[in-house]
């Protein structure tokens, strides 16, 4: 791989030895010696690009948050991945010496160079920023001898299938560095110490200040708290209030304890009659803070064939579960509630194991909906289960897992 700007930017950053800024470089997986810096964090690495790059692309303001989600999901030193993007890029402005535009533009997010081999190769093109960095972190983390299923680079396939890093992960033994990624990256250049320069500059100038937006370690991990509206209701008091996890976990062990840990479906709150023909795929629903008489006839039932295969049971079956021994009091309304909740959460699938939720509001109130999609067909999945069951409705946010998803609902929700 050739760099197009890293290449110039590299010597401009040689402001310490090259033997001292190899011995510093970490290992690329992370391990129980080898964490993440602490004070690394989306929102001080933000701040200290912004300082680099006036004219920071808005699109980029939170590159670091995606960096720090896939990162912790691959189980790799991302801040360090974060400063070679930065040495690829130029600090995001993808211009090298004398303001010179590289053979990789912006609009690629492409944010290593990956398949830019020079004489004006562009390289790789990916669709958002996040695709983007799992794209780079993807191809890091192939540095380690770790195998790469289904890769998102074209780059990161070939060099997969072409073997060409065999011989340096064997001298490795089992341990890869950056400082040998440097070397099989950019050979001959003083690839490392550019690298390693960045991560000093920033921790001599931003690790000592204060995060300037500490909520996007929350949002980076899937864990973002809602945000309070100006008009809300005031809140109960501290003591009297169950985290969005602890309904989450209760949820969840009620299904399983019930038998009924499928996923299932929307609440009927402005939904359309479904005497109407369901699409394809069409999973039965489940309301998980249900009023006690909670509606069921109605429910959709079908578990039709299409490219998703759906774990449901019948809306017949989730409306008994619901009034069984073992689930009956989680679902009842404390006494002396309202017959009619304000808001409501529900759970749907097709069986995958991404998960978005799914708002839809009307005059009774709002729904709230898990609905488990497949990766890679989220967003079709979800304008159809919209479309079919929840006319109106929108994605509020989309998690790598149910919990997670769960989790947020209910604190968005927290009637149940």
């Amino acid at each position: 791989m050739t760099r197009t700007v890293a290449s110039g930017l590299a010597a401009a950053f040689l402001l310490w030895p090259a033997a001292q800024a190899m011995a510093g470089v970490p290992a690329i997986k992370t391990s129980p010696g080898n964490r993440v810096e602490a004070c690394a964090t989306p929102g001080r690495l933000m701040a200290f690009v912004a300082s680099r790059n006036e004219r920071l692309d808005p699109r980029f303001e939170k590159i670091a948050v995606h960096y720090m989600h896939h990162g912790e999901q691959l189980g790799l030193r991302w801040d360090y991945t974060f400063y070679q993007m930065l040495l690829e890029t130029g600090y995001l402005s993808f211009r090298g010496d004398h303001g010179r535009r590289g053979d990789v533009s912006p609009k690629q997010n492409n944010f290593a160079g990956l398949g830019a081999t020079g004489r004006g190769a562009p390289g790789e093109s990916f669709p958002d920023v996040s695709t983007g960095v799992l794209a780079h972190l993807q191809h890091v983390l192939l540095y380690s001898g770790e195998t790469i299923e289904n890769p998102v680079a074209e780059r990161t396939r070939k060099v997969q299938e072409w073997g060409i890093l065999k011989s340096m992960q064997r001298r490795a033994r089992g341990s890869v560095t950056f400082r040998d990624l440097a070397r099989k990256w950019a050979p001959g250049s003083d690839y490392v110490s550019g690298l390693e320069s960045i991560a000093d500059r920033f921790r001599e100038g931003f690790c000592k200040e204060p995060d300037p937006h500490p909520e996007w370690v929350a949002e980076a991990r899937g864990t973002k708290p809602a945000v309070a509206k100006a008009d809300a209701v005031p809140a109960e008091p501290e003591a009297d209030r169950v985290s969005g996890a602890e309904l989450a976990r209760r949820a969840i062990a009620d299904g399983k304890a019930t038998g009924d840990d499928n996923r299932s479906g929307l609440g009927m709150s402005g939904m359309p009659s479904f005497r109407q023909p369901p699409p394809a795929i069409s999973p039965s629903y489940s309301i998980l803070n249900a009023p006690a008489s909670a509606p069921s006839a109605n429910a959709p039932r079908e578990s039709g064939a299409g490219d998703a295969a759906l774990s449901v049971a019948s809306a017949a079956g989730s409306a008994a579960a619901m009034s069984s021994p073992q689930s009956s009091a989680a679902n009842k309304p404390p006494q002396g509630a309202k017959p009619t909740a304000s808001c409501r959460v529900w759970t749907a699938s097709y069986g995958g194991q991404k998960a978005l939720i799914i708002r839809v509001k009307s005059d009774k109130g709002t729904d709230f909906t898990v609905l488990d999609v497949n990766e890679g067909a989220e967003k079709r999945e979800a304008e159809a289960y919209i479309a079919a069951y929840a006319k109106g409705g929108a994605i509020e946010a989309e998690f790598a897992s149910q919990s997670q998803a769960l989790e947020k609902a209910f604190e968005l929700c927290p009637e149940g």
